[in-house]
C-alpha cells in the first residue's frame, strides 16, 4: 500500500512517499480502506516536533517507527473484520479518530473495533466526514463535557473560522448560548452564517479591552492567554485552551483549587460517543463542515505548507485515490 511517512522532525519536505505491506487485522480489529483524511494544526505540530510534550510522546531525536505515519482523522470503508468483531461488518462506511496513534496518511489502517470509530453520516461525502472528526468532537468535548455549557451563557470563540472554531460556534449555538466569534475581516460573514450573534474582527478590535464579559472564552487557536483574557471573563468564567503545553496544564491544576475563574485544558481519549452524537446532528441538518481546500495524497507537503500559513478557513482535506 502507499503511505506518506516522516523519519525526522522538520519542514513539510520531510514527508516522503513509501510502499508498505497492507496490514492484516487482528481478531478484535477492522481493516479500513481510507478514502479521506485531513491536515490539522496538530499534525503539523507533530511533524515539527516543536514542543517538549510532543517529543515525549513521539520520540526525542525523531519520531519512533510507530509514529512515522501522521494523520489523526479519517473516513473510509471497512474491507475486512477480525474473527471476534461484532460492531462492524465488511462494507460499512465509517469515520474515526486516531489521536496520537496517527497512521491515516496511508491507504489502509487497522483499528480496534472499540476505538474512536463510528458509522459515518449518511448525508456526507467521505471528504466531508473526515473533516468533521477532530474539530467537532474536540469542540463538543470542551463545551459540553468540560465546562457544561448552559443555555443563555455568553460564549466567545477565538478563532471562529478555523476547524475547531467553526464547530464550536455551531455547537455553542445549538446548546443555546449567546455566541461571539473572533476572526479576521474576510471571515466575518462565515462566522455569522454559522450562528454567531456577534463577530469581532481582531484586526480592528481587541476583545480583551472591551467592556463585555463572557462566561466562557474558548481559544481554539492558541493566540491568547488566560492572563490576558481574565478581565474579559465573568467572576466564575472559564478559559478553554486546546494548546498542549506545560503552562496550560499547570494553570488548569492551580485554578482548579485557587480561583473562581478556571483554565480548562484536557485531552479526550475515546471519541466514539461524541462521533455518534455528531453524526445525529449532521444527519438532522444541525451541523455542517467547512472545507477550505482539498489535496491529493501525493500533495501532502503542499497541504502542510498551506495549513502552516495560518490562512486556512475550516478544514484541509486529503483525498486518497487508491
Amino acid at each position: 500500500m502507499k503511505a506518506i511517512i516522516y523519519k525526522k522532525y522538520g519542514s513539510p519536505n520531510v514527508l516522503e512517499p513509501v510502499e508498505m505491506e497492507k496490514p492484516i487485522p487482528k481478531a478484535n480489529e477492522v481493516l479500513i480502506r481510507i478514502c479521506a483524511t485531513s491536515v490539522t494544526t496538530a499534525d503539523c505540530m507533530m511533524r515539527r516536533g516543536d514542543t517538549f510534550l510532543s517529543r515525549i510522546l513521539l520520540g526525542f531525536a525523531g519520531p519512533t517507527k510507530k509514529y512515522q505515519i501522521l494523520g489523526t482523522e479519517f473516513s473510509g470503508t471497512i474491507e475486512a473484520v477480525g474473527t471476534t468483531v461484532i460492531k462492524f461488518k465488511v462494507g460499512d462506511e465509517v469515520f474515526g479518530f486516531r489521536g496520537f496513534g496517527t497512521g491515516c496518511y496511508a491507504e489502509y489502517k487497522c483499528m480496534n473495533e472499540n476505538g474512536s470509530l463510528a458509522i459515518k453520516p449518511r448525508n456526507m461525502s467521505f471528504e466531508e466526514a473526515a473533516s468533521v472528526v477532530d474539530g467537532a468532537t474536540t469542540a463538543l468535548f470542551f463545551l459540553k463535557e468540560k465546562v457544561n455549557i448552559q443555555k443563555g451563557q455568553k460564549v466567545l470563540i477565538n478563532g471562529a473560522s478555523g476547524s475547531i472554531g467553526t464547530f464550536a460556534v455551531q455547537l455553542a449555538k445549538y446548546f443555546g448560548a449567546e455566541v461571539t466569534g473572533v476572526c479576521s475581516t474576510k471571515n466575518v460573514a462565515l462566522a455569522l452564517s454559522l450562528g454567531a450573534e456577534n463577530v469581532i474582527d481582531y484586526t480592528k478590535k481587541d476583545f480583551t479591552s472591551m467592556e463585555k464579559r463572557y462566561d466562557i472564552i474558548f481559544d481554539t487557536v492558541g493566540k491568547s492567554s488566560f492572563t490576558i483574557c481574565r478581565n474579559a471573563l465573568t467572576y466564575n468564567g472559564k478559559y478553554i485552551t486546546t494548546l498542549m503545553s506545560f503552562k496550560h496544564v499547570l494553570q488548569s491544576i492551580l485554578t482548579k483549587f485557587r480561583n473562581k475563574q478556571k483554565v480548562i485544558f484536557a485531552m479526550s481519549v475515546n471519541k466514539t460517543e461524541a462521533l455518534n452524537f455528531i453524526r445525529i446532528l449532521i444527519e438532522d441538518g444541525k451541523l455542517t463542515t467547512i472545507i477550505d481546500r482539498q489535496f491529493r495524497m501525493e500533495e501532502l507537503p503542499d497541504a502542510h505548507t498551506y495549513v502552516e500559513s495560518g490562512h486556512k478557513k475550516g478544514n484541509v482535506v486529503i483525498t486518497l485515490s487508491h
